[in-house]
């Protein structure tokens, strides 16, 4: 289970990742208004969300005593590197939580602000908070980049061809035409219940 759990928070830092290639300095910090955050806010919340649930989750509330909530909305980094820096700490930290998610202990309570939740639901939590937050980052990346944006996914108008080329791909293997692969980047692999 912890497998697919990494498969699928690697495959979301991905698409920070590649957004952040794209941009300059100036802007991961460019802000529509004083009311929205800059891509490097979003990244800093992000992680800072990471380091506090995932820090010794099985031992401590996820919501540590340490942390300043309010203050990962406010700008603090210098450049577009550091605010990289802390968004790589956070995923450290996440990554190294799920690595020690086993089997006696994907089921047992832990705590987020005094509320209990299993570990297999505060996996599922983040992993519907994190993407929220990816996807803001991509499409502000997106709209300022424009004309320029490398796309992270299939590209406009081209629908029908990456569905032939999956197609293609998957009869070249001698895999039924029906079979569902792993949603993660093209990968190959596929599900046991889809093999014939």
């Amino acid at each position: 289970m912890k497998e697919l759990f990494i498969k699928r928070f690697e495959y979301y830092k991905s698409l920070g990742d590649k957004s952040f290639e794209q941009l300059s300095d100036e802007q991961m910090f460019w802000q529509y208004n004083v009311e929205s955050n800059s891509i490097a806010v979003i990244a800093k919340h992000i992680a800072g969300n990471m380091i506090s649930r995932w820090t010794n989750f099985l031992t401590e509330d996820g919501e540590k005593p340490g942390r300043k909530r309010d203050e990962e909305f406010v700008n603090t980094f210098k450049t577009k590197q550091e605010a990289i820096g802390f968004w790589e700490a956070g995923w450290k930290c996440l990554f190294d939580a799920l690595n020690q998610i086993n089997e006696e202990n994907l089921y047992a309570t832990i705590y987020i602000r005094g509320e209990g939740h299993l570990v297999i639901d505060a996996v599922f939590r983040q992993l519907a908070h994190y993407p929220y937050h990816i996807g803001q980052i991509v499409y502000i990346a997106k709209m300022m980049k424009n004309n320029d944006w490398n796309t992270l996914s299939i590209a406009r108008n081209k629908s029908q061809e990456f569905n032939e080329e999956i197609k293609n791909k998957l009869e070249g293997e001698g895999l039924n035409s029906n079979s569902s692969p792993v949603c993660f980047e093209n990968n190959h692999e596929v599900r046991e219940e889809y093999k014939q």
